[in-house]
């Protein structure tokens, strides 16, 4: 079956799925591009493939044909993609294991994507997003991801709620925060810890900050007044795993 019409109603529901709302109310999403199909099918949360017209997919789930201006409407890129998929939304829902990562309200998609990949580089094991923060499934994020996001655990909850588990666990609670914070290198125990990063523009919130059993920093010379959030994660998770 190829599909060569916009008005098609599947088309116009895989359209929809621009929308964070549509993704919340169907549970579903889109990844574009073979190497985030073939990672999302991986996963198993693929429920339909489409192909642009005159390509050849293997993969074990309905496979639906459409045009190329079919394919331009689905896609949010402006780059030609031959496959889109839709998935069904991870299934995440506690904290699992004893190296967590806490998102306070960040922002960009694709601070959000580094922080993910560097996430599965060095070891995490639950990724934590407040409420506010930039929609997992938002096709930039996804993108960012390069997959990453299929290989580990995400949930979101309300940080206060998660910082009261973990500390019930008995598990390290650490802000960011160059103000009465120690380098991060002067840990000598970094086996469990949950690591707090915060808003590009406004850090993380007092209220959370206070929760925090120590504030971290990494440690720079003098013209460097800040790192991105997605470049300063990436640091503070290599040097805790180290």
């Amino acid at each position: 079956m190829i599909i060569t019409s916009l008005e098609n109603n599947k088309i116009k529901d895989l359209v929809k799925l621009q929308s964070k709302k549509y993704r919340d109310n169907t549970n579903t999403f889109l990844v574009e591009g073979y190497h985030l199909v073939e990672e999302a099918y991986k996963a198993g949360i693929v429920k339909e493939i489409f192909a642009l017209d005159g390509n050849s997919i293997k993969f074990d789930v309905p496979i639906t044909y459409v045009s190329n201006e079919v394919m331009k409407k689905i896609s949010t890129t402006d780059a030609v993609i031959d496959v889109i998929a839709l998935c069904e939304k991870l299934n995440g829902n506690e904290i699992i294991g004893n190296k967590i990562l806490l998102l306070d309200d960040i922002q960009d998609p694709g601070n959000l994507g580094t922080i993910i990949r560097s996430s599965v580089a060095f070891n995490v094991d639950t990724i934590i997003l407040s409420f506010n923060t930039v929609d997992l499934y938002n096709s930039k994020v996804l993108r960012s991801t390069q997959g990453m996001f299929c290989h580990i655990n995400i949930i979101t909850m309300d940080l206060v709620e998660a910082i009261t588990e973990l500390k019930s666990r008995n598990i390290p609670i650490y802000g960011t925060n160059v103000n009465n914070g120690i380098d991060v290198r002067s840990l000598n125990d970094t086996s469990s810890y949950a690591l707090v990063m915060g808003n590009e523009g406004n850090g993380v919130k007092v209220n959370i900050q206070n929760m925090c059993d120590k504030n971290l920093y990494i440690s720079m010379n003098d013209k460097a007044e800040s790192l991105n959030v997605g470049v300063a994660c990436s640091i503070l998770l290599y040097e805790l795993e180290k």
